[in-house]
């Protein structure tokens, strides 16, 4: 017992002599002062470049099998404040040419600045200023494959602005996962990830930065077959939808159409203000009254007659067009005019046709005094009735075609562009049918039937008159300026009458008739020697155009009157 307790003080002595430092033990080495904060080592990567967060939006994504084959997801976002991103997953995405994989999202729970919806064939995840999660299962991302299983899932996908940052993990109810393959980039590129392993923990590893706009980032586990139970699901495309979907050359072939279209739209624009201009405008004083020495001789611009005058203004032939052109047949002493009691007026074949006169002008003489028939009054006219205007109104229509005023018949929209845009349009719908059951591609046949179809369009939509017609227009202004201001006095007194008879069908079809019978009132017809008008009987007697100018309106009214009533049958 003593000698306990003198071993127990000898002890206690000892190590009160060894003071603080035999207390603590064998020393590790001099103490170092503390350093200064920023002196302190930063944690630094292999390579000896500081580890530092990375500015802008960052993105981590907890992926996880479970055993029946489902996929947690959970992901983690960060958003700098005031800004605000969008991810639109895909729940359809290529398998192959012929399918679809079709994935299936259930069950989403979001937190903080973070909201989510389903909406058709996406899920659309919101994410605003500061950090939010979601959290969501997936039906779909695992699929039996060449004797193994594949799990699947587009760990990124559609945002709508850039992505600083993101990392991935996965893991699976399986020791081995293998091969690991990630994709980033647009749709359908083979870029990698910047980094995709597997660590030795089992676990899947992913980063990859600076994802861009509409870029996704695709990962693709292997596992060991029979893992878990596969749920992938997948939809036929079918034949139709595979043969018209977008790809780079129909994208190509419809921008082609759309400046085809662009460009086409700018030229018929500009036709119809040229069209629409060349009838406001005149083109200045047309000189209709050309001199040979002391005679004076009337001549049309263009050579054009009364007839064709209104179809070449207003595009239509109306029952004034031919009405001018029954005055001016008298006037060139193929038709006779006379007044008879009743009051009536007589039309009598002077000439027989020639080839002077053109289709349209033998079409109307035809029209009123067919074969057999040499004389004939108005009021037979209107009670015989059944006059067709078709042939007159088919030949003025053919004859400014003739003349090359029109590039096509002004009363139909169908021409020779017209029938181009047809071939072109069926050209079209044969190159979809091939394409559709051969190739693909078919958009590029809709693109050319459209094209077509716009041809079509265009030949509806622009201007019949040609450059020609366009400066007949105007020259027509100019010869209504000329029936406005022409004077008796201005012209001898030998050439009055057929200055004024050659004239008159003209102020006739351009509604000028009061002003020009007024103009020539005065006119005495007896001056060339032979008594009244040479074309119209029954003024043999007057001294002057005063009762002539008083009476022919009323036969022109007549006249129209018939020619009316035969056209609207």
């Amino acid at each position: 017992m003593k000698w306990g307790t003198a071993a127990a003080i000898a002890v206690a002595a000892v190590l009160a002599a060894g003071g603080p430092a035999a207390a603590q033990g064998p020393s590790a080495g001099p103490v170092l002062p503390n350093l200064p904060a920023d002196q302190v080592k930063k944690p630094q990567l292999l390579t000896g470049q500081d580890v530092r967060p990375p500015e802008g939006t960052t993105a981590d994504v907890a992926l996880k099998v479970l055993r029946d084959g489902t996929l947690s997801v959970t992901e983690h976002v960060t958003v700098p404040g005031g800004q605000r991103l969008v991810s639109r997953v895909p729940l359809k995405v290529p398998a192959s040419d012929d399918q679809d994989r079709v994935f299936a999202v259930r069950d989403v729970k979001t937190e903080g600045a973070a909201t989510g919806e389903l909406t058709g064939d996406q899920l659309v995840l919101t994410f605003t200023g500061g950090a939010g999660s979601v959290t969501y299962t997936v039906d779909g991302a695992v699929a039996d494959q060449n004797g193994r299983q594949q799990a699947r899932w587009q760990v990124a996908s559609g945002f709508d602005t850039p992505l600083a940052k993101l990392t991935a993990s996965f893991i699976a109810p399986a020791p081995q996962l293998s091969p690991v393959d990630c994709f980033a980039g647009p749709v359908g590129s083979n870029q990698r990830c910047t980094l995709a392993e597997l660590d030795h923990a089992g676990v899947v590893r992913l980063e990859q930065n600076d994802v861009r706009p509409g870029d996704r980032v695709d990962l693709l586990v292997g596992l060991p077959a029979g893992t878990v139970p596969a749920t992938a699901k997948f939809a036929d495309v079918g034949l139709f939808a595979n043969a018209f979907a977008l790809t780079p050359p129909t994208g190509i072939a419809f921008a082609v159409l759309l400046a085809f279209l662009v460009v086409a739209a700018v030229f018929v624009w500009r036709r119809r203000r040229q069209d629409a201009g060349a009838l406001r405008t005149a083109v200045g004083p047309v000189e209709v009254l050309l001199r040979d020495g002391d005679r004076v001789f009337f001549a049309s611009p263009d050579g054009v007659l009364p007839g064709q005058v209104g179809t070449v203004v207003d595009e239509t032939v109306d029952v004034v067009d031919i009405s001018a052109t029954v005055v001016d047949l008298a006037v060139r002493n193929y038709l006779w005019l006379a007044e008879v009691p009743g009051p009536d007026w007589q039309i009598s074949r002077r000439n027989p046709p020639d080839e002077h006169l053109h289709d349209f002008e033998r079409a109307v003489c035809e029209t009123l005094l067919p074969p057999g028939t040499d004389s004939v009054l108005v009021s037979q006219l209107r009670a015989r009735g059944g006059l067709d205007l078709r042939r007159i109104s088919d030949a003025m229509y053919a004859d400014v075609v003739t003349k090359r005023w029109f590039s096509r018949r002004p009363d139909t929209a169908r021409g020779r562009l017209t029938w181009l845009g047809a071939g072109v349009f069926t050209l079209g719908l044969v190159a979809t049918a091939v394409l559709t059951f051969t190739a693909g591609y078919a958009l590029l046949g809709v693109a050319v039937a459209l094209a077509g179809l716009a041809v079509v369009a265009v030949a509806a939509l622009l201007p019949s008159r040609t450059a020609r017609g366009r400066a007949l227009a105007g020259q027509v202004r100019g010869l209504l300026d000329y029936l406005h201001t022409a004077r008796p006095e201005d012209i001898p007194p030998a050439d009055r009458e057929l200055v004024f008879s050659r004239s008159l069908p003209y102020a006739v079809v351009l509604g000028d008739t009061e002003r020009w019978l007024g103009a020539f009132a005065a006119l005495n017809p007896s001056a060339d020697g032979s008594a009244g008008l040479y074309w119209y009987g029954g003024m043999e007697t007057e001294p002057d155009l005063r009762r002539f100018g008083a009476r022919f309106p009323s036969f022109l009214t007549a006249l129209d009157g018939v020619l009316t009533a035969a056209a609207a049958r």
